[in-house]
């Protein structure tokens, strides 16, 4: 009797470049600080990579640069950021951080934020706030075309009369970050399922 084949071995995920990383099974480790509160491309870059490992589901170890405004900032700025990315794997403990990120950690879930993409629209969930939980459908062409730019980071002003409109409706809802010029879209694509099926 022959042998069984050998389960194919699980290939690493394609994460976008530019964050120097580390990965062994399912951890991330990121070998420099980020600076997501500097704002810029850098900034929307980091998220997108971020975005990514979430949507594998990923376990990411990252801290960030000690004189980043989202470990500096006055608390309210902390706060809205860590908000608007709590659905991102969370930065790792230093010390003298800010209370908001420790609740970053505490209150990070995975599938907080998502997103599933048809043919012709996306629909996204944001569970972000439980008490305000809201499911989006994104069908109209123009907004729908933006939405899809902005997977990667995009420069605002590098975009048409009707993308920046676009991205200023995504940015309203949350569902896009705008910072320092530079717009990325938010909910990752989950590729996991213990979100529960009604969510979608």
């Amino acid at each position: 009797m022959n042998p069984l084949p050998a389960p194919p071995g699980r290939t690493a995920p394609a994460l976008p470049t530019g964050q120097v990383h580390r990965i062994r099974g399912r951890l991330v480790t990121v070998d420099q600080p980020l600076r997501l509160g500097a704002g810029g491309r850098r900034a929307a870059a980091a998220v997108q990579f971020l975005r990514e490992c979430q949507s594998h589901d990923l376990v990411v170890r990252w801290i960030p640069a000690t004189d980043d405004p989202l470990f500096t900032g006055p608390a309210h700025e902390v706060s809205a950021i860590a908000g608007l990315l709590r659905h991102l794997p969370a930065p790792g403990p230093l010390p003298g951080e800010p209370p908001e990120l420790a609740v970053w950690r505490d209150r990070h879930a995975y599938g907080q934020l998502h997103q599933r993409r048809g043919p012709d629209f996306v629909t996204v969930m944001d569970r972000r706030e439980p008490s305000a939980a809201a499911r989006f459908t994104i069908d109209d062409p123009d907004l729908l075309a933006t939405f899809r730019t902005v997977q990667v980071p995009t420069a605002v002003a590098g975009l048409s009369a009707l993308g920046r409109e676009a991205v200023d409706l995504l940015a309203a809802e949350r569902l896009a970050w705008v910072t320092g010029g530079w717009v990325v879209a938010l909910p990752p694509r989950i590729r996991r399922w213990p979100v529960p099926c009604t969510d979608i």
